[in-house]
């Protein structure tokens, strides 16, 4: 469902072109190949180094390999903060001089690959590895003449007049091999694209640059390994016939598993992937039962992937990756060998196939043997993807989405206060925060000046753990005090709450929070008059 695709992608967590030259003959074609590696060279001179990160990307994530192991190996129950994975911008002006040499020389690769018809190329049965035509052509050249000169050889007597004979037909052979080669050499496609982005750097698109770099960067900017990335990831997509999968239709059956929901504070879209969905035994054997069925759930889930990357932009400063969260509340354990066989295949073809698109993969509700679980998967990750890991206890969930989520984004079983189609507030409408010291309550003040108006409000204790009361206090002291909800011990279980009161005389709505626990908490809220005139409770 999720992981990378880099991600970079771990569970289950699981989106476009231009046109081409017509009469470009072999000289032609490297002719313009030296034309443009000229192009980008100049380019390299004048998009000189103004920082060096990369050594420090690669300190960040050696420091990150360290840290993670000692967390998982401490107890279940630590709770992995955020790596040093930090992502970047694609700025050309933020790259060091050793990663802008880099990605100028995968420009240059990747320019000479596609004028010369390298890039995509047909594999063999046999499972060798593909040729390009010209390089078939120049391999079936050399063959024609060794087979000549054998004949020669063992035919020594034939006289003149074979000799003759066989050069007339080696000279029309040899003819017929140039036609070939220059008529499969007018086919080469310079429009080229992933995800909607021309691959050919000539073209001028600011994309190609965020694209290459994604590979570049999942292989430490290793050129000739991010060139056999981006060739290998090509070749996938042609074979797994990627650029129409978002024309299939699945149904809605997965809806609940994955889906995309609100942004984080960056920007980046947020996939949810819910892994209590299979605890359900009908909707496991559906979906894992059959090879037929699995084979479904890999297109649909590569499908949500790509349909999440056609939000993206890729532009320099554009927001190119995903925040995914994994819910792993009542997911079915490492028994169910199907999931775990699934699992393992799809964060593969994630990681291979869809670099750097996942800018951190947070899981929360993670139960005890998940961390044994994840220890056998970790060996098939890359450090990088791996330092995008964050593990959250059911008891910290709400408190680490925080961190990389406002609240108002954040959906209300989750403890934050998004809700489908709510009536009373949007995302655009702001939150407050208090801190409760230890010992000692707060109060929070919801004003009523207007007679008849009515209040709705949500609020949320980080860990709660507080003994929490609602109470409509009037203006008249000579009035009585209203009990809006009786107070009680609020566990670390409870999720965000909602509710409405409507007035009858002017007052306030006085929310108390006491903390008897041993840590501080922090208390977020929100409220504003309702826009109907009906008063509920939730």
């Amino acid at each position: 469902m999720s992981l990378e695709a880099n991600s970079e992608e771990t569970q289950m967590s699981l989106s476009q072109q231009h046109t081409s030259s017509d009469d470009d003959k072999p000289k032609a074609v490297v002719s313009g190949q030296n034309e443009i590696v000229a192009q980008e060279n100049s380019q390299s001179k004048e998009n000189g180094p103004t920082n060096s990160n990369h050594d420090q990307t690669k300190g960040e994530s050696s420091s990150s390999s360290s840290s993670s192991s000692s967390s998982l190996s401490t107890s279940a129950f630590v709770e992995q903060e955020a790596g040093t994975f930090k992502e970047h911008s694609g700025l050309i002006s933020h790259l060091s001089e050793s990663e802008n040499k880099a990605l100028m020389e995968l420009r240059s690769k990747l320019t000479e690959a596609i004028l010369m018809n390298m890039l995509l190329v047909n594999r063999k049965p046999n499972g060798q590895e593909p040729k390009s035509l010209l390089a078939e052509e120049s391999a079936r050249n050399a063959r024609v003449n060794k087979e000549k000169e054998q004949q020669q050889q063992e035919n020594p007597r034939n006289g003149e007049s074979e000799d003759k004979g066989k050069s007339k037909q080696s000279d029309e052979e040899q003819e017929k091999i140039r036609e070939i080669a220059e008529a499969k050499t007018v086919e080469i496609d310079e429009n080229i694209s992933l995800w909607g982005v021309p691959l050919l750097p000539s073209k001028g698109d600011k994309g190609t640059d965020i694209i290459l770099l994604k590979f570049l960067r999942a292989r430490e900017f290793k050129v000739t390994e991010a060139y056999e990335m981006l060739r290998n990831t090509l070749q996938w997509r042609k074979e797994f016939k990627m650029d129409s999968i978002l024309e299939e239709e699945f149904g809605t059956e997965y809806d609940s598993v994955a889906y995309t929901n609100g942004e984080d504070r960056e920007g980046h879209p947020v996939c949810y992937n819910v892994y209590g969905t299979f605890a359900d035994d009908e909707m496991y054997n559906k979906t894992f039962g059959t090879e037929e069925g699995r084979q479904k759930f890999l297109r649909w889930r590569l499908g949500l992937m790509e349909k999440q990357i056609q939000k993206l932009y890729f532009k320099p400063g554009g927001v190119s990756s995903l925040l995914q969260i994994n819910d792993l509340n009542n997911a079915p354990g490492p028994s169910k060998k199907d999931l775990r066989l699934a699992t393992k295949q799809v964060v593969q073809l994630l990681q291979d196939n869809y670099p750097e698109f996942v800018t951190r993969n947070i899981f929360v509700n993670v139960p005890v043997w998940y961390y044994a679980f994840n220890a056998l998967l970790s060996p098939f990750l890359t450090q990088r993807t791996k330092s995008k890991f964050i593990f959250s206890r059911p008891s910290r969930v709400t408190e680490t989405l925080l961190q990389y989520i406002a609240a108002e984004e954040i959906p209300f079983q989750y403890g934050g206060f998004k809700r489908d189609n709510d009536p009373h507030f949007s995302t655009q409408d702001g939150v407050s925060e208090i801190s409760i010291k230890v010992a000692s309550s707060e109060t929070i003040e919801i004003p009523a000046p207007e007679v008849g108006s009515t209040l709705v409000w949500d609020v949320v204790v980080l860990g709660w753990e507080v003994n929490y009361k609602e109470e409509f206090v009037p203006t008249d002291e000579e009035s009585y005090t209203l009990i809006v909800k009786k107070g009680r011990k609020m566990g670390w279980q409870e999720g965000s709450l909602r509710n409405t009161f409507k007035n009858k005389e002017a007052g306030k709505v006085v929310i108390t929070i006491d903390n008897a626990s041993f840590k501080r908490k922090r208390a977020i809220y929100r409220y504003k008059p309702k826009t109907n005139s009906s008063s509920s409770s939730f």
